[in-house]
Order: structure tokens, then sequence, then C-alpha cells
């Protein structure tokens, strides 16, 4: 079943000092898209700032803002209301001679790049044999599957064993991470068999929550795949994108959907104080 859901995501930087100016960008609203509904959105941020609003090159809503009077902590509140789509849509699935044309790679070549985050699986001897058995699968349908069983089997989801700044490699060759490594590795894994695949950052909560009880939400990652159509997956849990997920933004990989960026002037800050809560609404 589709949900409304009311999703609150605060994040409270602390300085130790003042910090005389900064400039940031948010990208924290909800999309409207393939069934998602954004129904409504705020952004609150003090100090208060005007707030200047575009859609970035990947199609995300941004809110960029500056502050220009001398500030000790920064805090950002994103509120949205947003119906979530009972599940994301299966692509018709296409042989692999239809992947590999050139049409294909020359459409979708962005989403086969590799980078800091997404790196060559192709030359990591940790992931030859993985990347083997995916390359031997009978359709790219199911070289997806491979792949993000593969993901699930070799690292373990451990909170505060990686961190923003770490490679799908790195990951991989800790065993350990969150959902941000789940979906560089799968994205690494695809991306070097020449399947186009994305990155997808959110929201997701439990499906089956109390109606309008307050609950803890987390932000997370999970995956596009083209397959003759985009098809969502969540390597991290092994579950259809459905109602308990929250599309923000799409992208290469993190560094084009992180939730809030930007530069100051001042003098070093502590670790974010990040929480996003979300409530399920009658509809």
């Amino acid at each position: 079943m589709t949900q409304r859901l009311s999703v609150t995501h605060t994040t409270r930087h602390t300085y130790r000092g003042d910090v005389i100016a900064s400039f940031n960008e948010a990208r924290m609203t909800p999309l409207s898209t393939s069934g998602q509904l954004m129904l409504r959105h705020e952004l609150t941020v003090s100090p208060t700032a005007r707030i200047q609003r575009y859609t970035d090159y990947w199609g995300t809503a941004v809110e960029a803002f500056d502050v220009h009077i001398p500030h000790h902590t920064l805090s950002v509140v994103s509120t949205s209301v947003v119906d979530t789509v009972a599940r994301w849509r299966q692509a018709p699935g296409v042989t692999w001679s239809q992947m590999r044309s050139e049409e294909v790679r020359d459409r979708w070549c962005e989403f086969l790049e590799l980078s800091a985050f997404v790196d060559d699986a192709a030359v990591d001897d940790n992931r030859a044999t993985v990347l083997e058995a995916v390359l031997r699968a009978p359709t790219p349908r199911a070289a997806v599957g491979l792949a993000i069983e593969a993901v699930r089997d070799h690292i373990a989801y451990t909170p505060g064993a990686t961190h923003v700044h770490t490679s799908a490699g790195q990951a991989w060759a800790d065993g350990r991470g969150v959902c941000q490594d789940f979906s560089h590795n799968t994205l690494s894994l695809l991306r070097a068999a020449g399947i186009p695949a994305r990155y997808i950052s959110g929201y997701i909560h439990g499906e089956d929550a109390e109606i309008g009880v307050p609950g803890v939400g987390e932000s997370h990652a999970w995956i596009e795949v083209w397959n003759g159509a985009w098809e969502a997956h969540d390597p991290t849990n092994g579950q259809p994108v459905a109602a308990a997920h929250v599309l923000v933004a799409r992208g290469r990989d993190y560094r084009d959907v992180s939730p809030l960026t930007g530069i100051y002037a001042g003098p070093l800050s502590q670790d974010p104080e990040v929480v996003v809560e979300v409530t399920r609404l009658e509809r």
C-alpha cells in the first residue's frame, strides 16, 4: 500500500567559536516522480537566511543559502509531507547485446563512469571472482541479482566502521560498512560489467509504523539500474524499494546527493548532530 509520511530531517553544526560566514546547499526535498508525490516542504535555517531554490543537473531539488552574521551554531530543519509509492516498477529487461550497444553506452555514459567512491572493481583482485560471476550471468537482470547478493554476503552492516569518504574498494576490503558502502560496491560491480546504475539517497522507516506516532527514521541510500528502463534496488536490506522508502536525490555517487554541503570561514566544528523523524499520516 502507498503511505503518506511526514519527514523531519534536522542537522545541527556546532563550532568551536564564531563562524563569520557560511555558504550552503541542502538536498533534502523529496522528489515528485514515478508515483511518489511531494505534497509539502519547508526548510528552516537558524540563523535566518534567504533561501534560493533550483534543480541541479541530476534532477534534484536544491536549496542554497548563505549566512553572513557571526554564528556559533547552524541549524537546518527540513520538514516534508510525501505520498510514497506502493512499489517501484520493474524494468522490462534487455539482453547483454542490447545493454552493450553503443546507443545505450552513449546515452547513459555518466552512470557508467568510475569515481573516488565507485572505483574500478575490474582492477581489484579482491573483487575479481565476484565480477567474473556477474559477467557470466545469462542476462543483465541476473547479473544485478548476483551483484547485490555478493555485496550482501560480503559486507556486514556495521555503523561507524566507515565514513562518508570511504570508497567501495576500502569497504569491500574491510568487509564492513553502511548503506552508502553497500550501494557504492554494487555500483562498482555493475558499472564494471557495463550496466548503467545510479546512486539514490532518501529516507527509510518501518512500513508497519503506527499512524500518528513519530518514529526514528534514517537517511538511506539505494540504487537504480537501467535495464530497458530504470528500476530500484536496495542492496543494504535486500527488500523491494516501496512504501518505506522516500526518494530525495539521484546522482553518480554520494558526492552528488549529500544532504548538506558547504564551506565556511571560522573555527573547526564538532561532528554534526543529525536526527530524522518519520510519522505515518492518515490519508
